[in-house]
């Protein structure tokens, strides 16, 4: 059937496409031997990005740099790579690693504040009882890509003030336009598109400060605004003024700086790619050929409650912003300094998996791995690590990382999303405890933010707006009083019904290439166990995009068993489809062996460990003979002397038929550990549980 060939061997268009940290010293043939080392294991696409470490006779936008980067994409254009060019020395975007405002002072980023007395240089305002009202610089700057550049030293390139249009125009011209001049013969086939990273209007390192720009007191005033009361963004509430202040930022931010970025992309065949300033910034995604988010930092994690917070909406912020712009993909800018416990570099197998499935069950379906280093030399392999990609140490089994993440954008693209919830929300407020009920039962739900609420009217009890239909409203502000509320009880509206139910599962639930589809992840940290039953009468299948199976399944009845960090995918078939599909073989779970460990290596940080095992006839010959292991961290398993596997996270479960024979068998276990081991700040157990207690 179509769903399950194209999920068996997905496209290359559906490539992870990693940030490459281009920092440092860069050689031609290096940058050739890694793209193909790249292309090697199943990932067809980078975006290019120049990173601190780069060498320093590299000058950002020179000849010698564009040479590097010219090589880059004839050796991707050869390997029929995709390429994403970076906008910035590092970020955030618009002020071109400081050349913008390079003995332009007037462009330097701006904000008013709140002081006591003026000081020269300032713009007055407003005098109030809470102090003056002044225009200042904003002493933002951007992180640089050679050192001396980074935040707090001498030589962070000053941001720019990308509310003011010369600004804008001035960026464009010193870094799309070079970009094109060097390497227009490759845009819009082997170029794809132009990553902005999130730019910031007063830059970092700034306090107490808001945006603003030159001229903006009187647009500010001409549209009825009081000055004096924006002294309530300092106290933390909420007026008249205060509200058409944040509209009228948001409005300039879209109207200056991404739709003269989108524009311009669009007028050279590529999309704007990358993400907003924050997490809940859905009304800018419009601007993007394909919107994105950024997942980094352990924001949200699996030992924490991931439906708390502004960041708790990232992955719905642009996918929901996707499917009302009718756009094919949305990103996210995954994985990036997700170290757990503080400790660089510990961001295991099983984390990865996590954030994977979390992002790809709320409809993210282009991964941007943060991030592949071109060089962990020194102090490079401090800058925001760890390295997700040729330099960790899953690298060498990675083709099975880059088909997962294949297969699930594959599956997330071109579908119809089934979503009875629509969600009104203002820009920066997507309600995370209005729709944490929504997620916990397994509901499905669309954000409709301010701008499409023109779009929307009530017709035969549904909310809709642009082509989807909705049969229950969350609306805080009652804009349509006539559209039907959120009932008390959910389960009518849920993708499926749980007995018991299933807090820790999500749900995903559309149609894609013919077939009724339900993504469902354990986002929970136990396995998760429970019967559903399916809104269907159709004959349904199980696909396990990691392991890349299909099984019959049934749509009643069906006893759901998702250990921690998996997913399985259920859709509907027609009966000869579903013949064809073999039955789900039943596990015979096979005795532990007593493990010895036979060496320990703390360079390579990793534990050897070997048993002699019998067997009888039967077990050996079982159909589905299961061996599951408690270790930590990445195991593998020979039997024999054959290779049964890979696994990365708990419990790790290796499928040994044909591999073991009546009587004694050879067991040979290599347990790697954590690379926070060697790069780290303290030592991350690893091995067999029993044996690192």
């Amino acid at each position: 059937m179509e769903l399950l060939t194209l999920l068996s061997k997905p496209s290359r268009e559906f490539t992870p496409i990693p940030f490459w940290f281009l920092n440092g010293n860069l050689i031609h043939d290096e940058i050739r031997r890694q793209l193909n080392d790249f292309n090697a294991h199943g990932v067809s696409g980078v975006v290019l990005h120049p990173r601190i470490g780069l060498a320093k006779r590299i000058k950002y936008l020179s000849k010698e740099y564009f040479s590097y980067i010219r090589t880059a994409v004839k050796e991707a254009a050869a390997l029929n790579m995709t390429v994403v060019l970076y906008d910035e020395g590092m970020y955030p975007s618009g002020s071109a690693n400081g050349m913008v405002t390079a003995g332009r002072p007037d462009l330097v980023s701006q904000g008013i504040t709140l002081v006591s007395e003026s000081k020269p240089g300032d713009e007055v305002l407003a005098q109030t009882p809470q102090g003056v009202l002044v225009v200042r610089k904003s002493g933002g700057t951007i992180r640089g890509i050679h050192w001396g550049e980074d935040d707090g030293e001498p030589n962070a390139p000053e941001s720019a003030d990308i509310l003011n249009p010369e600004v804008v125009q001035r960026f464009i011209g010193l870094t799309h336009d070079a970009y094109y001049r060097e390497l227009k013969e490759y845009f819009g086939n082997t170029i794809i598109g132009f990553f902005t990273d999130e730019p910031s209007i007063l830059g970092r390192n700034v306090g107490n400060m808001f945006p603003w720009t030159k001229g903006f007191a009187q647009l500010f005033t001409e549209a009825g605004g009081k000055l004096e009361n924006l002294t309530a963004l300092f106290e933390k509430t909420e007026n008249a003024d205060t509200r058409l202040y944040h509209q009228m930022i948001l409005d300039r931010e879209g109207g200056v700086y991404y739709a003269a970025l989108s524009g311009w992309c669009e007028q050279h065949g590529i999309c704007l790619m990358g993400h907003p300033h924050q997490s809940d910034d859905i009304e800018v995604e419009k601007y993007f050929g394909i919107p994105g988010q950024d997942l980094c930092l352990r924001w949200i994690a699996p030992e924490k409650d991931c439906l708390v917070g502004l960041d708790s909406t990232l992955g719905k912020c642009s996918a929901d912003a996707a499917r009302l712009m009718n756009r094919r993909r949305n990103s996210n800018e995954c994985f990036g300094a997700c170290n757990k416990d503080n400790n660089p570099w510990q961001l295991s197998g099983g984390d990865i998996k996590w954030y994977t499935d979390w992002l790809a069950v709320r409809g993210v379906n282009l991964f941007i791995p943060h991030a592949f280093y071109y060089s962990i030399t020194g102090k490079r392999k401090d800058e925001r690590p760890p390295d997700v990609g040729p330099n960790s140490n899953w690298w060498k089994h990675y083709k099975l990382w880059s088909t997962y993440l294949r297969r699930l954008s594959c599956l997330m693209t071109d579908t119809t999303a089934l979503l009875p919830v629509a969600v009104l929300c203002r820009n920066r407020a997507l309600e995370p405890d209005a729709v944490r009920p929504l997620y916990e039962q397994q509901v499905g739900f669309q954000y409709l933010p301010e701008s499409v609420w023109r779009d929307c009217r009530v017709q035969d009890g549904k909310l809709h707006c642009r082509g989807m239909e909705f049969s229950a409203v969350i609306d805080p502000e009652q804009r349509f009083p006539d559209a039907p509320a959120l009932p008390k009880d959910l389960s009518p509206l849920a993708d499926l019904q749980c007995s018991p139910a299933a807090p820790q599962l999500r749900s995903a639930h559309f149609l894609r290439a013919g077939s009724e589809c339900w993504f469902l992840v354990n986002e929970g940290n136990t396995d998760l166990h429970t019967t559903i039953t399916l809104p269907t009468t159709k004959k349904v299948g199980q696909y396990d995009l990691w392991a890349g199976k299909a099984a019959r399944a049934q749509a009643k009845d069906f006893a759901l068993n998702l250990p921690s960090r998996s997913s399985l995918l259920l859709f509907t078939c027609e009966e000869a489809d579903f013949a064809a599909l073999p039955e789900q073989p039943k596990p015979l779970l096979l005795p532990v062996p007593e493990f010895t460990l036979k060496k320990a290596d703390g360079i390579q940080v990793k534990k050897t460990y070997v048993a002699e095992v019998e067997y009888s006839a039967e077990q050996a010959n079982d159909d589905y003979p299961l061996m599951e292991l408690d270790a930590e961290e990445m195991a593998e398993l020979w039997v024999n002397g054959k290779f049964a596997g890979v696994s990365f996270w708990n419990k790790h479960r290796f499928d040994l038929k044909g591999l073991l024979h009546p009587g004694s068998n050879a067991f040979k276990l290599v347990v790697t550990g954590s690379l926070a081991n060697r790069y780290g700040k303290r030592a991350v157990p690893y091995g067999l549980q029993e044996a690192s207690a």
